[in-house]
């Protein structure tokens, strides 16, 4: 429980969750220990990596102090063999309760995706953890300011159309985190310099901190 506790803060303390969805392993691998060394806490590598679950596995086994977790989860049985690679979290697209029911037998966070207030309900009521507003570049933060209206209990994270210019604008909408892909996954895909990815995760995170600090200051 404690461990469960300890894994949501690198989320809610940090603010992002950063989706790996590469085409090889190889870069997958490169491009996440690149991120954490920019200050990433929590990563989603999604199941179309190829062997995504090794990956997870070798990320798991080699950073402990970081949450990594798998993504574009669509049924129980994808759950539990990320589970066993080492994931601690579990994302899904739509709500899937068999995952997250495999995941709170395990004490797994659970991140669902929901993009209508009826979504987001069900996702709360199955006992997801985070909701994930997706795709979140379809409404803007105005939305999720219109949806935490009626549901401010609920704690979600838009995916998709997330920047390091408007995330002020998302976390002032009441976002509790903030799902981020190719603004860093990306940035070595040119020239292969990785140092660009670990360059964007501090660009992001620092964005992250400032936007906070001047939301408090309000």
């Amino acid at each position: 429980m404690w461990r469960k506790l300890d894994n949501l803060n690198k989320i809610t303390d940090t603010g992002i969750v950063l989706i790996i969805r590469l085409d090889s392993e190889k870069e997958a691998l490169e491009v996440a220990e690149a991120a954490i060394e920019g200050g990433i806490k929590a990563l989603e590598i999604t199941m179309s990596v190829p062997n995504a679950l090794n990956v997870i596995n070798t990320l798991s086994q080699k950073y402990k102090d970081v949450l990594i977790g798998a993504g574009t989860i669509l049924d129980g049985e994808t759950a539990r063999a990320a589970i066993l690679a080492g994931a601690e979290l579990l994302v899904s697209p739509q709500l899937n309760q068999e995952m997250i029911k495999m995941a709170n037998r395990y004490q797994a966070i659970t991140i669902s995706g929901a993009f209508t207030p009826k979504e987001v309900l069900e996702s709360l009521e199955a006992g997801a953890d985070i909701v994930k507003l997706f795709p979140a570049e379809a409404v803007g933060p105005q939305y999720i300011k219109a949806v935490r209206a009626p549901l401010s209990q609920a704690a979600i994270a838009p995916t998709g159309g997330v920047t390091p210019q408007n995330v002020h604008e998302w976390l002032q909408a009441g976002c509790v985190a903030v799902g981020v892909g190719s603004y860093i996954t990306k940035a070595a895909q040119k020239d292969g310099d990785y140092s660009k990815v670990t360059a964007a995760a501090k660009e992001f995170l620092q964005a992250v901190e400032s936007a906070r600090k001047s939301l408090r200051n309000i």
